[in-house]
């Protein structure tokens, strides 16, 4: 089925109205779950094939994530949809107000290709609960999973109701010339800025999820023993391949040395002496992403890994020190694993770096010291982030998720993924019993004094 042929078919089924029996939705969200678990061990092989990685690693940050995701937007779907009561102002005697929650109707999610499953299931998820039909369209870069995606999403869904498209760079700028009514995109600035651009010709909103040079700080009172394994985690995870992966470090100069020296004892300790040779440790995605990552790394601020094995497209988990603010590999987001570690002075040179460039996606504090950490939670923009750890932020159905500024706009996560995707209408219901006079010309002091009285 052609685009436009497909997103006519979803806006024809959705007005038929059967998307906005809550039943219905919460009936489609069981039939999701139920088609991950069937297909969980091909989605597994899948994500191996296409990023290497491990079965655990696979389960922890993608399929796991997204049934959990799934079943609490799930058991809330109903309490989520009901009219909510709110007050009403004096001066509107005697009335009543309330919000109803509303589907957008057709939506379009565009996923990427470094968390392909969980990326695409989790805003899916959050639109079927709210009542819309949706568009999926997962990236290129990870073919393996989107077959398996699209095979699941087909046996449970008509494409009335959902579709996946596949495809690369034709089939994106195809759904992008159709008239969605909310567009939800996760990828690059670039082409987050050329969603937007396309949304605006039908005034489509969009939540646009995209990534940025993520700080870390290491503050001189922090743990530097666990600083530094949380911050191995959080880099190499998914071989940096993450958009909320700690970018960088700001390490306290009278803590630096150590802080790097810890780092290089849990690479060891949690990849091995020759990670390459680790079987669980996952692979670039693509040529091209191997040679850019490559590109970035001096070898001369080198002080752990920097090896690569080019027929596996496999970079080591690699540490640069004595890194400045002018060299290559701070001039654009690293999305691998590359780990630059910049010396700063004190935590007012750290706070001034970070300010001084676009707000990232995330940021990260070590410190023991609540009055460092209230300064920056309160100073310093960003999307969301962690205190004495990392990405961690993102794995809660209790916190919304999204960027700010240059970094994106929205959130989702458990309730907010039903916020996102639905229109809140605001109602007021005005009781015909009783009419009060003063707003009715004509005007004398009288009707001013009462209206003095009441709208205050």
């Amino acid at each position: 089925m052609q685009t436009a042929e497909l997103v006519k078919a979803q806006r024809e089924f959705f007005r038929t109205g059967k998307t906005l029996d809550v039943s219905f939705r919460i009936q489609a969200l069981e039939r999701l779950e139920k088609s991950i678990l069937k297909y969980e061990g091909e989605l597994s092989e899948a994500l191996r094939e296409d990023l290497g990685k491990s079965g655990m690693e696979s389960y922890m940050c993608e399929i796991g994530l997204s049934l959990s995701e799934i079943r609490y937007i799930r058991r809330h779907t109903c309490s989520w949809s009901r009219n909510r009561r709110v007050r009403t102002p004096l001066s509107q005697f005697v009335s009543r107000s309330f919000t109803v929650q509303e589907p957008y109707g057709v939506t379009l999610v565009m996923s990427p290709w470094n968390y392909p499953v969980l990326l695409t299931l989790e805003p899916l998820a959050g639109a079927l609960a709210a009542g819309n039909c949706c568009v999926v369209k997962p990236s290129a870069y990870s073919p393996a999973v989107s077959a398996v995606l699209a095979k699941l999403i087909r046996e449970v869904f008509p494409e009335k109701y959902v579709a996946v498209v596949e495809g690369g760079r034709a089939e994106n700028q195809s759904l992008l010339e159709q008239r969605f009514d909310y567009i939800f995109f996760t990828g690059g600035v670039n082409v987050g800025k050329l969603v937007m651009e396309k949304a605006s010709a039908h005034l489509t909103p969009v939540t646009l999820e995209l990534g940025g040079k993520s700080p870390c700080i290491i503050e001189k009172t922090a743990n530097l023993k666990v600083a530094a394994k949380r911050v191995v985690f959080g880099k190499y995870l998914n071989c940096g391949q993450t958009c909320v992966a700690p970018d960088y470090v700001l390490a306290e100069s009278c803590i630096k040395d150590e802080f790097v020296r810890l780092v290089k004892e849990e690479i060891q300790k949690m990849y091995g002496e020759n990670p390459l040779e680790n079987p669980l440790y996952g692979k670039i995605i693509n040529q091209k992403h191997f040679d850019r990552i490559l590109g970035l790394i001096d070898k001369s601020k080198t002080v752990h890994g920097g090896e690569s094995n080019p027929d596996t497209l496999q970079i080591a988990p690699t540490v640069l020190d004595g890194v400045e603010a002018s060299d290559p590999v701070m001039q654009e987001e690293i999305f691998g694993p590359v780990l630059p570690v910049l010396t700063v002075a004190s935590m007012d040179d750290a706070c001034s770096f970070v300010k001084d460039r676009p707000s990232p996606l995330a940021c990260y504090i070590f410190t023991e010291d609540k009055n460092v950490e209230r300064r920056f939670l309160k100073e310093v923009p960003f999307g969301g982030g962690c205190v004495n750890d990392t990405v961690i932020h993102l794995a809660t159905p209790y916190l919304g998720f999204g960027g700010v500024g240059n970094s994106g706009m929205g959130s989702y996560h458990g309730k907010k993924s039903f916020q996102t995707f639905s229109h809140e209408k605001s109602i007021l219901k005005k009781a015909t019993w009783l009419d009060l006079t003063m707003r009715y010309q004509p005007y004398d002091s009288a009707k001013e004094k009462l209206v003095r009285f009441f709208v205050k």
